[in-house]
């Protein structure tokens, strides 16, 4: 399910699960957020932290095909081991990799969410097309540095994940931008090409709510908290959502990557401001 949803789940597990306290309950959503809210339900100790990179396509009728790539990460909220649960995973030939900082986790796969997410969603184009749009490809570049700065000033050690090399992706994102476009933008278009990424499937589909709040808007907020400035993702999470409930905005910003640019640079020069004052 959507991390949207994770509240409305939480209510619907209080009231089908007899006896909370002796089961293990695994959430592969994306974004983050969604384990704290399991743990204050559930307690820490019944909760396992989980990222699927099995990428996932539709077939001609709608429903949803997996690759034979990537794999799954584990890693325990609280202070118990589920080596039980490590082995049942493994028996089935997923590759499997269990990890001790489940925040780590998350943000990882996080920086792997956001990639050619929110801004294809916002214009509208697919990732093969974005590649393209010089100067928002650059901004995508600016919103995986925001998150890489948000990670370190959390502690976070960005790992590895299933078929990803986050790390790789991070230190990429940190060269000067036509040598960071240059690198990612042949992998995002041939890893991604012309597969809708899930927020602009949400914005299609003329979803209310979208999953933006936990990805892009995460790091907005964090940033806030830490004094770590975040103005691209803030600028994504605010016009996305604002789409999502208004979506005659949408055709403001439809295949027009000079609107969504001047919104991030006016942000940007506002930020910069800020810092001064």
């Amino acid at each position: 399910m959507k991390s949207y949803d994770t509240e409305s789940a939480v209510e619907t597990l209080r009231k089908g699960v007899s006896f909370p306290q002796k089961c293990v309950f695994v959430t592969p959503q994306n974004g983050v957020g969604n384990e704290e809210k399991l743990a204050a339900a559930f307690g820490a100790d019944n909760i396992v932290a989980a990222a699927l990179t099995v990428p996932v396509g539709r077939d001609r009728d709608g429903h949803g095909v997996p690759t034979h790539e990537g794999g799954l990460g584990f890693a325990p909220v609280g202070n118990a081991a589920y080596n039980w649960l490590w082995a049942t995973f493994a028996s089935t030939s997923l590759p499997v990799k269990v990890f001790s900082d489940y925040r780590a986790l998350k943000w990882s796969k996080l920086s792997l969410n956001m990639v050619a997410n929110a801004s294809c969603a916002i214009l509208n184009v697919l990732p093969n097309r974005l590649v393209h749009y010089e100067h928002v490809f650059t901004l995508e570049i600016r919103a995986i540095r925001e998150i890489r700065n948000v990670m370190l000033k959390m502690g976070l050690t960005p790992i590895d994940l299933p078929r990803y090399p986050v790390r790789r992706l991070q230190a990429t994102a940190t060269l000067p931008s036509p040598i960071a476009r240059a690198l990612l933008g042949n992998r995002i278009a041939g890893a991604r090409g012309r597969k809708p990424p899930s927020l602009l499937q949400d914005l299609r589909a003329n979803k209310a709510a979208t999953e933006v709040d936990v990805l892009n808007g995460a790091v907005a907020a964090a940033g806030d908290r830490l004094g770590v400035p975040t103005p691209v993702n803030r600028v994504f999470t605010r016009v996305l959502d604002d789409i999502a409930h208004m979506p005659q905005l949408w055709a403001k910003y439809r295949e027009r990557p000079d609107v969504l640019e001047a919104e991030v640079r006016a942000e940007m020069k506002r930020t910069r401001a800020l810092s001064k004052a």
